[in-house]
């Protein structure tokens, strides 16, 4: 028998990139668990408050595109009130044209005015709370007084003394009305 040195053979131990043998990885893995174990949870706990962050982002960025449509929506209310009176006396004004004037020009001008303005409130939401011959709802009418009338129903709204409004469904100023006893 000579002496010549003899090659690995496949029973031989291949080492890793870590410079461990399979079998002492796998020991170092296995020892390792309890720390992987705790940082799996970690992450995961990382990603659950990452997913409520992010939903709470999205549902804050909804409610903030809502309130600035609802902002855009009633952003001319206040001018809208100011002009409210002008109109309920334009109104009133109309209504106490004598039926003989009807026909004259500035008369026609008048209740054209008062159209443009009743277009005008259409366009930007503003709507006039029905009254006359509407029952009573406390809702909508203010009542200012009661009248005794046979000819209606109680609680019939029988005159309106001043108009009351309603805002993209929203009350903006009630009617004031007279209602049947």
């Amino acid at each position: 028998m000579t002496d010549t040195p003899t090659t690995a053979g496949p029973a031989t131990q291949r080492q890793s990139s870590t410079g461990l043998a399979p079998q002492e990885q796998t020991r170092t893995i296995s020892a390792a668990d309890p720390k992987i174990a705790a940082l799996q949870k970690q992450a995961a706990e990382y990603l659950a408050g990452w997913q409520r962050a992010k939903a709470d982002y999205l549902n804050f960025k909804k409610q903030a595109e809502k309130d600035q449509a609802e902002l855009a929506k009633f952003a001319n209310a206040a001018l809208l009130i100011e002009l409210l009176p002008i109109y309920d006396n334009l109104k009133r004004a109309v209504q106490h044209i004598p039926s003989e004037q009807q026909d004259v020009e500035w008369v026609k001008g008048i209740s054209h005015i008062l159209q443009q303005f009743k277009q005008l409130f259409a366009s930007l939401g503003l709507e006039e709370i029905k009254t006359v011959g509407q029952p009573f709802n406390h809702e909508l009418h203010h009542a200012v007084g009661k009248e005794k009338r046979n000819d209606v129903s109680p609680n019939t709204v029988v005159e309106e003394v001043k108009s009351g409004f309603l805002m993209h469904g929203r009350m903006v100023t009630p009617a004031q009305v007279r209602v049947a006893e």
